[in-house]
């Protein structure tokens, strides 16, 4: 069976589930997108590795990283292989000492270890026919045009604060644990200090 390469392209909250989160995953040379939906902690966990965010204390998957790194044992791909009553099942390839090893996974902490590892994440063709949405140019453009007016309106209720006022905020943010709130408070004390 061949692999199709993924990209993630979105984390945002899930319109189906209260407190859950839809991380959305892209067909690298394609158009069919792959939802899936996780917890806020692996949303967190995977937020914070992709904007490059260092949280006081290690989280569960940078402790895992760090194991595997003094232990030797590389986490080369993710592989998401099997779709179950709605449920993705994943595993982690790893090498050791030039030995291949699969661990099984939840998909969520797959793709949260697979980030702080940089490797690649596939899926297969049944799994994308199955469960991807396929979008058509007109709603790509449709979609990007709602994330940049969201964006846009995020911006706007930033820009009103002080510096000082967004680095007090941006310290509450790292305390809380809001790594998402953060980023963006990051990103427009970066701009303003430019």
């Amino acid at each position: 069976m061949d692999k199709i390469k993924l990209e993630i392209i979105g984390l945002s909250y899930s319109q189906t589930q209260s407190g859950a989160y839809a991380l959305v995953l892209s067909e690298k040379n394609g158009n069919r997108r792959l939802p899936i939906i996780i917890g806020g902690f692996e949303a967190q966990a995977i937020a914070i590795e992709l904007e490059k965010m260092v949280p006081s204390r290690p989280l569960t998957h940078d402790l895992f990283k760090d194991l595997a790194s003094k232990l030797k044992i590389e986490v080369t791909e993710i592989i998401i292989h099997k779709l179950t009553d709605g449920i993705f099942h994943s595993k982690l390839v790893c090498v050791q000492n030039d030995k291949s090893i699969e661990l099984d996974a939840r998909t969520s902490d797959a793709i949260a270890i697979g980030v702080r590892f940089e490797c690649p994440i596939y899926t297969y063709e049944h799994i994308l026919s199955s469960a991807g949405v396929l979008l058509d140019n007109e709603s790509i453009e449709d979609n990007e045009i709602l994330t940049e007016t969201l964006e846009e309106d995020e911006k706007q209720s930033i820009e009103k604060f002080s510096i000082k006022e967004l680095e007090n905020q941006l310290n509450q943010a790292i305390d809380g644990e809001d790594y998402e709130l953060a980023s963006k408070i990051r990103d427009e004390i970066k701009r303003r200090k430019a």
